[in-house]
């Protein structure tokens, strides 16, 4: 694999005001450590860090630059990346220095390539892990691991056993976990409306009364002056 180099600066000043002046000029802070070195406070350039690690897949061996003799030169990994919830700009990362002699554990990128044949049957290609994690040395790190999902049928799946991995690199697992499958297709189901029930001999239902009452016929007026008859 590619090793990309890096550069890092040390700084003295801790605390949130430092970090964040250390921002407003382009800078990131960062802690640099490893399973025999003490901690040590460093800053990278966000550019750069954006441009040669932030963009990229997987986890790659970084060598260090710098003008302080005791960073250039160091071999590390970067384990962890904060980033702000709204913007994603670049908050913090973690970069840990590692023996390149003793093999570490970590995870790496699947790739599917090739069209299934259940899916050319209708069938949907279901991933169901993105990564896998390997054992190598710190130099040996594959890029990704790839899958060819080509043959495929409908319910066949790919486990962790089926994973051919380079020379150099181990899969350990416990469980020999699905990777990918195919779906079958989803067959939508059409709902037919039932006919009303008919009942032989049934009587016609009556027409419903006019809820509005006759007017009584008016009686005709009695003329005026008029006398009853004595």
């Amino acid at each position: 694999m590619e090793t990309i180099e890096l550069g890092v600066e040390p700084r003295d000043k801790a605390g949130k005001g430092a970090m964040r002046t250390l921002r407003r000029a382009g800078k990131v802070p960062a802690v640099l450590y490893g399973a025999q070195r003490a901690t040590v406070h460093v800053a990278v350039d966000g550019k750069e860090f954006e441009a040669k690690v932030g963009m990229i897949e997987g986890t790659h061996l970084i060598r260090l630059t710098s003008p302080a003799a005791d960073l250039g030169g160091r071999l590390v990994l970067v384990k962890e990346v904060q980033r702000h919830p709204v913007t994603r700009a670049l908050l913090h990362t973690d970069l840990y220095e590692v023996d390149v002699t003793a093999k570490i554990k970590l995870r790496v990128p699947l790739h599917f390539v090739g069209r299934a044949e259940g899916v050319e049957l209708g069938g949907i290609l279901q991933p169901i892990r993105r990564e896998v994690e390997v054992l190598c040395l710190p130099t040996e790190i594959p890029d990704y691991l790839e899958i060819d999902v080509t043959a495929l049928g409908i319910h066949d799946a790919v486990h962790i056993s089926d994973l051919k991995p380079p020379a150099g690199v181990e899969i350990p697992f416990d469980t020999d976990e699905a990777l990918v499958t195919v779906l079958p297709p989803v067959v939508e189901e059409v709902k037919v409306a039932a006919e009303p029930e008919v009942v032989e001999g049934a009587a016609a239902a009556p027409a419903p009364a006019d809820a509005a009452a006759k007017p009584e016929a008016a009686k005709p007026a009695k003329p005026e002056g008029t006398k009853a008859a004595s």
